[in-house]
C-alpha cells in the first residue's frame, strides 16, 4: 500500500538544489534531478563549500579536483548551471554571511522549488556532519530572506535582485519523507554515474559502499512507498503554492 504522495511538480520551471558539499546530491537525489531535467525542467546546483577539508591532502590541492569531479557529476545528469562558494569546508557557520549568498542565488535563478539535504543532528545512522547542518538551516532561514523586501535589501537596490516566492522547499535524504517524484531505470542508472564520479573522493572514504549496489536499493525502498519501481523521497515543507486544492498541508 503506497505511503507517499507523488510530488506535485508538473508545473515547475526551476529547482535549485543548495548542499554544502561536492557528492551531496548524488545520494540518490540526482536521480529525481535526472528526471526532471528530462521533463525539460531547468537545474542549478549551488555547493556552499568546495570539499577541500574531505580528503586527506592540502585543501588547495582537493578544491579544484572535488570541483573537476562535480561538473563531471552534474553533466550526467544535465545540470550545467553550478556555482560552487567559497565558504570553509568543516567550518560551515549558519550566519547572516552564508543566508545572504544562498538568498541571493534564490533571487537570480528564481525557483519555482529549493532542494537541500538532510540537517537533523540525528540523520543517516549517525550524528550528522556539522556542514550538514549549518546548510539546512540557512537554507531554511534564505527562502523566506529571498521572500521579504526588508531583509538584505542591498540584494535589490546594489545588485538589482528583485525579491522572489519559492512555493516549497525540498528535504532529501529524510527519515520522515512526505512526498516523492517517481524515476525511471535510466535516472537510476544517471544517479549510479554521477556518484561514481567523485572516483578520488569515493577511494579516500574507506568501507564506502558501492554506488552501484546501493543506490538502486535506496530508490526501490522510495518506490515502495510510492507504489511504484523507483522513486526519490522528500520531506516537502509547502511554502505557498505547490498543493492543489484541498490538500493537506504535509507540516500541519
Amino acid at each position: 500500500m503506497p505511503t507517499l504522495t507523488p510530488l506535485p511538480d508538473r508545473d515547475w520551471a526551476r529547482v535549485l538544489c543548495v548542499v554544502a558539499h561536492p557528492d551531496d546530491m548524488e545520494y540518490g537525489a540526482s536521480a529525481a534531478v535526472a528526471t526532471w531535467v528530462e521533463r525539460g525542467i531547468e537545474v542549478g546546483y549551488l555547493l556552499l563549500t568546495g570539499g577541500e577539508a574531505g580528503m586527506d591532502r592540502p585543501p588547495e590541492e582537493i578544491r579544484p579536483l572535488r570541483a573537476a569531479e562535480q561538473r563531471a557529476a552534474c553533466e550526467v545528469v544535465g545540470v550545467s548551471d553550478l556555482t560552487i562558494l567559497e565558504h570553509p569546508d568543516g567550518m560551515l557557520v549558519a550566519d547572516l554571511d552564508l543566508r545572504r549568498d544562498i538568498a541571493r542565488a534564490i533571487r537570480r535563478f528564481r525557483p519555482d522549488a529549493v532542494v537541500t539535504a538532510n540537517f537533523d543532528f540525528e540523520a543517516y545512522g549517525t550524528l550528522n556532519q556539522a556542514d550538514h547542518r549549518g546548510a539546512g538551516v540557512s537554507v531554511v532561514d534564505a527562502v523566506r530572506d529571498a521572500d521579504n523586501t526588508w531583509v538584505f535589501r542591498e540584494l535589490a537596490e546594489q545588485e538589482g535582485l528583485a525579491k522572489w516566492h519559492t512555493t516549497a522547499l525540498l528535504v532529501a535524504g529524510h527519515d520522515e519523507p512526505t512526498h516523492a517524484v517517481e524515476v525511471d531505470q535510466r535516472a537510476v542508472d544517471a544517479s549510479v554515474a554521477s556518484l561514481r564520479s567523485h572516483q578520488a573522493y569515493l577511494a579516500h572514504v574507506t568501507g564506502h559502499p558501492h554506488p552501484g549496489e546501493f543506490i538502486p536499493e535506496l530508490l526501490r525502498t522510495g518506490g515502495e512507498a510510492l507504489g511504484v519501481e523507483y522513486a526519490v523521497t522528500f520531506r516537502v515543507h509547502d511554502l505557498g503554492g505547490i498543493a492543489d486544492p484541498g490538500d493537506a498541508d504535509p507540516d500541519q
